[in-house]
This record gives structure tokens, C-alpha cells and sequence, in this order.
């Protein structure tokens, strides 16, 4: 796996608004380190964690690239 596949399957990065609403339920649902850089979120977690995250952001809205 290249870094780049290894990067994606770690993290997740949104516009912070994104999360406006849902944060609390990610963070209760799943193991993430959820980091704010200015104008963006980036979700960090295991390749699994990730995955059901990504799959729970889908299910409420949000798409993830």
C-alpha cells in the first residue's frame, strides 16, 4: 500500500461545518481524533474506524471524497 492509500484509509477531511450537529455522535460512536485546522476538520482513526465513519458521515449527508 502507498502512502497515499495509507492516508485515505485514516483519515477524512471536511469543511468544518460539516460536522455542525453530528460531531457529538461521532465521537460517541466511534474511536476517532477529530483535529480543527482553520477552515477545515480532519478525522483521523484505524482503516475500520474510518470506514464506519465514513459510512455514518454518507447516512447523515455528508459527502466524503
Amino acid at each position: 500500500m502507498d502512502a497515499a492509500a495509507l492516508r485515505d484509509s485514516t483519515q477524512i477531511l471536511l469543511p468544518a461545518e460539516a460536522l455542525d450537529g453530528i460531531r457529538g455522535d461521532l465521537d460517541d460512536q466511534f474511536t476517532l481524533t477529530i483535529h480543527q485546522e482553520d477552515e477545515q476538520v480532519r478525522i483521523i482513526g484505524s482503516p475500520v474506524e474510518i470506514k464506519d465513519a465514513s459510512e455514518f458521515l454518507t447516512r447523515n449527508g455528508i459527502a466524503v471524497a
